[in-house]
């Protein structure tokens, strides 16, 4: 986990609505704190300002937010992007208290070299975050599998065999699978159909029976 602080300043904001295209016309980005079932806190920062910050923390790091002389601790819960210009359009900040535990969603990562693979087998990653809960301090960055137990066919790793870092609860599902070990689907090629070759035709001749 990181020790690193996460600062970004933001700033109130009273456009809402229509009101929202001439601030991302000039590459501002709107943004909302929610606090625990008070009046959230309108806001908005620039496009640079919270790419950096949301590439930094993701949805697992602590975030202090300035706005004037007030700081408030934050965490990402979400982010939204435009599909297909994958551009940052709108954050959702989250209060949070250094002694209350948090839950929101880390990045899973693969941890070794599988006997599996070395012999031809596929190693299929079928989860890529798992949801937890812990306290700010604690958050980690990652959680990290080893896969280092993967050898045949069937073999796989679940949600229940993976150890948590201290002061670290995993709240997906305990069953669900992270990484199998499947066959390699091998994709025979159709042979090419022959194509006929066209006869030239022969000139016929004509033979005459006499009666």
């Amino acid at each position: 986990m990181s020790n690193q602080e996460i600062t970004v300043s933001l700033d109130l904001r009273t456009q809402i609505g229509k009101g929202l295209n001439k601030l991302k016309n000039e590459g501002i980005v709107p943004a909302v704190i929610h606090n625990h079932g008070k009046e959230s806190i309108i806001v908005s920062g620039t496009f640079v300002d919270l790419v950096k910050v949301y590439n930094e923390a993701g949805k697992h790091h602590p975030v202090n937010v300035k706005i004037g002389n007030d700081n408030y601790l934050t965490i990402i819960k979400e982010a939204d992007f435009d599909p297909k210009k994958n551009k940052l359009r709108h954050v959702v900040f989250s209060m949070i208290n250094q002694n209350e535990k948090v839950e929101t969603e880390v990045e899973i990562v693969l941890e070794g070299d599988a006997p599996a693979a070395k012999i031809g087998l596929v190693v299929n990653q079928m989860l890529d975050v798992v949801k937890i809960e812990a306290l700010p301090r604690d958050l980690p960055d990652t959680i990290i599998v080893n896969i280092e137990s993967l050898a045949v066919v069937g073999d796989r790793i679940v949600i229940s065999d993976v150890k948590a870092p201290n002061g670290v609860t995993i709240l997906t599902d305990p069953e669900h699978p992270v990484v199998a070990v499947e066959e390699k689907v091998v994709i025979e090629e159709e042979p090419e159909a022959e194509v006929p070759v066209a006869e030239t035709p022969e000139s016929t001749k004509t033979e005459t029976t006499e009666s």
